[in-house]
């Protein structure tokens, strides 16, 4: 695993091999990082990543600058690692072993940027929940984006606040705003990558 951009763009990050994750593959993080970028300017921005495994996507965030991450599995071994890699790092990031369900329930904080790489064997009343958990107590930033990854059998397209989707070989990326009053729409088409 590597970060692929910012400060420690090309430093091997080695995750022990009994943790219990999918990690989101490097051509699909620079697939996302790519529609991230023109959407916002990474520095301080808050972000939030739910399941967040080995932490992968928090370490590119905190390389282009993001502060503070917050990062929150339901695994020690995880919640340890991303803990170490950030000391390691330096980076702006605290790790919280949780319920994600029960975090959504009762976090009370604000995020420019949330994203959510549950197990793709959720149900998808699971996955629709996450959804509606963090609109619901208002965790998003107004110009905030969220970001959940899925399988493409799960469909995510007809709920609330949901923008528009990027499909990379069988990852999906759903990504949901508030509504916008300009054009920008137009720019996104539903991609499919292989």
């Amino acid at each position: 695993m590597r970060i692929i951009s910012g400060k420690y763009k090309g430093r091997r990050i080695m995750p022990p091999k009994n943790l219990p994750v999918r990690p989101t593959t490097d051509m699909s993080k620079e697939a996302l990082f790519n529609v991230l970028n023109n959407h916002f300017n990474f520095s301080e921005l808050k972000v939030l990543e739910l399941f967040a495994g080995t932490g992968s996507i928090s370490y590119e965030f905190a390389s282009r600058g993001c502060s503070p991450i917050l990062c929150v599995d339901g695994d020690m071994g995880c919640v340890n690692f991303i803990k170490k890699t950030a000391k390691e790092f330096d980076f702006d990031i605290t790790a919280l072993k949780s319920d994600v369900f029960k975090f959504l329930e009762k976090h009370t904080g604000n995020y420019d940027i949330i994203f959510a790489d549950p197990p793709y064997g959720m149900t998808q009343n699971e996955f629709e929940k996450i959804v509606e958990l963090i609109f619901e107590n208002e965790l998003l930033d107004e110009e905030g984006m969220l970001v959940v990854e899925h399988s493409k059998y799960t469909k995510l397209d007809h709920m609330a606040h949901y923008s528009f989707q990027k499909n990379y070989g069988g990852s999906v990326f759903s990504f949901f705003e508030f509504e916008r009053n300009d054009d920008e729409d137009d720019d996104f088409e539903d991609e499919n990558e292989s």
